[in-house]
């Protein structure tokens, strides 16, 4: 079931009311009894929970292969030599 947003046109009170789509909208307004409006929503949110999702999580192997094949090959990075030298003595020690 739905969660509408009214607003009293007398008082200006806001406030939310749940109930099923096919049930008559309020009318009263519960502070001062004046006539209330139903707001237009934005609509329910999407919640995620847990670790995460994403769109790829369930795309199907055909897609994934296609997708891997798409994407440029990385050459083997560059070993410095300062680097590789400096490794090697604190190794020694």
């Amino acid at each position: 079931m739905p969660t509408y947003d009214y607003e009293c046109t007398k008082c200006g009170h806001g406030f939310e009311a749940f109930h099923s789509i096919s049930a008559e909208p309020l009318k009263d307004c519960p502070e001062c009894d004046g006539t209330v409006k139903r707001l237009i929503g934005a609509g329910a949110g999407i919640l995620f929970r847990g670790s995460g999702f994403y769109e790829t999580d369930y795309r199907s192997a055909g897609y994934k292969e296609a997708a891997a094949s798409d994407k440029p090959k990385e050459s083997a990075p560059k070993k410095d030599k300062k680097s590789a030298s400096k490794k090697s003595t604190k190794k020694a020690q």
